[in-house]
């Protein structure tokens, strides 16, 4: 998935007494009033409403608190009304956001728990538990790391303007000039949060940051035509008559001439001349302020487990060792006259394995995708309404950017899902690792699972938009093992294509744990890389960047994978006869994503109902 900023559950609310004036100095200028008096009433409770009906209303307001304080977000999911604005993160609002999250959990201790179901406990628990672990992480400052090469203004500004933001009336484009005209804004607090980790060392390493000045030049062409932020006033829809279409490119051009260049070129000459320079050398998460703490941290919320640096460490290396064993068998299956570092030699120069032409590469992806869609039926009963498609990698983004990943769509917003591919330097796209890919990045992937949580009914938004990794991208892992089932890696190549990703992902843990708690060095990390793997060294430095960049959040893929398997292999024990592959996917899908000790403890009472022949699911 795309490395965007993580704000999902973080439950921002605010309600510290019975007076709307408490209200009003809890939230802050910006959010008071209607918030203020909505949560006075929740607290007062003056028509005596029962607890469940209470909570209710509390992730109700919470829902709308979070959609007023990050409109981008309230953009991705179709909520209306905040398409002109940008997230304010001026270092006093995100202080306040900050102080915010200690007052749900006053409203909490107002409602009772064990007068909830068992589906409202469950909101009830993950909704405190979202809100408790967000307030621990305040303590690190990671609104200080605003850019790097995976994402920020030079990169979220395009992707907003053109991909998220609706473009189907003149009220559309007004929205986007609004947007447009924000955008120094934006850029003047990015430039805050940058100096301010200059001066505290919290900066991402110089190294990993050398692609993002080119990432800012992509934003300065000064032809509106060829800028990615004006591409939507490209192409008009028909319904906007011809003189509108006019004004509005001319207007959005003046903007870009006169307010969002300017901004985006003070941004650039500020990277260059300062804060390359002044970035640390370290790579290693230990080397930042209170970075061993930190870590810790990041690898808890990322795994939902309290497994050690160590451990992980250890689990990784045990999965390198399996997977090379089952690598090395399929080598000698296919017949070839050499081991394992010549017959990645060979699939990695072989022109048989590449395309030559971006848009064909596109089209394989395209009809892996095709192949796959009617197979789903095979191995899930319930399939999502939610359409997708399958797009390049933005060309400002794509030398930096990782081979693939997944943009989530919205029924409510009338937006598909998309699958990314990354088209740029078509020597290290190889035709073996497309399968995988595919099946990770779209269905049964993550185009399939998340596009099922968002259409769950009768559950609060926040369950529906909530994004733990170990289950989102273990998911993503776990789905490209099912390929098997569904026709697919027929070949020695393709199946040495799968298993080269699947121990990717166990070189993460090997690696992530290795830079960040025991001092491995990134040229280290590289070679181990190149020595365990099939895919190229272009691709491997872009992922180990990543890892640095990203700390943690590589473990949660196997994790998560592991937790998956280990679940179907103790239903299929368990049930025997009764197995069925359906109806197993589809409750372990059903309740939308879940931290790894819940997800287990769920599906083990499901088993224990299924053998007592229940036809009623168990609540959760």
């Amino acid at each position: 998935m795309k490395p965007f900023k993580q704000i999902r559950g973080l439950g921002c609310l605010a309600t510290t007494g019975f007076f709307i004036l408490t209200f009003a100095f809890a939230l802050g200028a910006q959010t008071t009033g209607d918030f203020a008096a909505r949560y006075a009433r929740l607290i007062e409770n003056p028509s005596h409403e029962t607890d469940d009906a209470r909570l209710k209303e509390l992730f109700s307001i919470n829902w709308d608190y979070l959609m007023n304080e990050y409109p981008e977000w309230g953009t991705d999911v179709g909520y209306p009304g905040q398409n002109r604005r940008w997230t304010d993160n001026s270092l006093e609002a995100i202080e306040r956001r900050k102080h915010d999250k200690e007052i749900p959990l006053k409203v909490l201790k107002t409602i009772d728990r064990s007068k909830l179901d068992a589906g409202d406990q469950l909101n009830y628990d993950l909704f405190k538990r979202n809100l408790e672990q967000s307030i621990e992480g305040d303590r690190f400052k990671g609104e200080y790391l605003a850019i790097t090469q995976l994402g920020g203004v030079q990169q979220e500004v395009p992707q907003m303007l053109e991909v998220l933001m609706p473009h189907r009336s003149v009220q559309d484009y007004e929205d986007i000039l609004a947007r447009l005209k924000g955008v120094p804004t934006i850029i003047q607090q990015t430039l805050v949060l940058l100096k301010r980790g200059l001066e505290t060392g919290v900066t991402p390493p110089r190294i990993t940051l050398r692609d993002v000045p080119q990432q800012v030049e992509s934003q300065l062409a000064e032809d509106p035509k060829k800028n990615p932020m004006l591409q939507p006033f490209n192409e008009f829809p028909a319904s906007i008559p011809a003189s509108e279409q006019e004004r509005l490119r001319g207007e959005a051009a003046s903007i870009l001439t006169n307010s969002v260049i300017p901004a985006f070129r003070e941004l650039h000459e500020f990277l260059v001349k300062t804060y390359l320079p002044g970035a640390r050398e370290s790579i290693g998460m230990s080397a930042l302020p209170d970075g061993q703490a930190w870590y810790a941290y990041n690898l808890h919320q990322q795994t939902t487990t309290r497994l050690t640096p160590k451990a992980i460490h250890e689990l990784g290396l045990r999965e390198v060792k399996r997977i090379r064993k089952e690598m090395d068998d399929v080598i000698k299956e296919s017949g070839f006259k050499g081991g394992f570092k010549e017959f990645n030699e060979f699939l990695r120069t072989d022109p048989r394995f590449y395309y030559t032409n971006a848009n064909d590469l596109l089209i394989g992806y395209r009809d892996i995708c095709k192949r796959a869609d009617p197979e789903l039926i095979k191995l899930f009963g319930k399939l999502p309404r939610l359409p997708y498609g399958v797009l390049p990698v933005p060309a400002y983004s794509e030398k930096s950017q990782t081979t693939a990943y997944y943009q989530g769509g919205s029924l409510i917003a009338g937006r598909p899902g998309y699958f990314y591919a990354n088209t740029y330097d078509l020597k290290t796209r190889p035709k073996w690792e497309m399968q995988p890919l595919a099946l990770h990045e779209s269905v049964p992937g993550h185009h399939l699972q998340l596009s099922l949580a968002l259409e769950m009914e009768n559950e609060p938004e926040f369950r529906k938009h909530e994004g733990y990794t170990a289950f989102v991208e273990g998911w993503g892992l776990y789905a490209e093992s099912l390929g098997s089932e569904m026709g697919f890696y027929n070949d020695p190549y393709s199946k040495y294509g799968r298993l080269t990703y699947e121990i990717w992902r166990a070189i993460r843990l090997v690696l992530d744990t290795g830079i960040h708690s025991m001092g491995w060095t990134r040229q280290q990390a590289i070679d181990y890389f190149v020595a365990n793997t099939g895919k190229n060294e272009h691709d491997i430095t872009v992922e180990v960047d990543r890892y640095i960049v990203w700390p943690g959040q590589a473990c949660a893929y196997k994790i998560g994978e592991l937790k998956f398997k280990e679940l179907r292999a103790y239903a299929t024990k368990e049930l025997g006869s009764r197995f069925n592959i359906r109806t197993f996917h589809d409750e372990l899908l059903r309740n939308g994503a879940l931290p790894m000790d819940i997800l287990e403890k769920h599906m083990r009472e499901w088993v224990e109902k299924q053998k007592q022949g229940a036809s009623a699911t168990p609540a959760l």
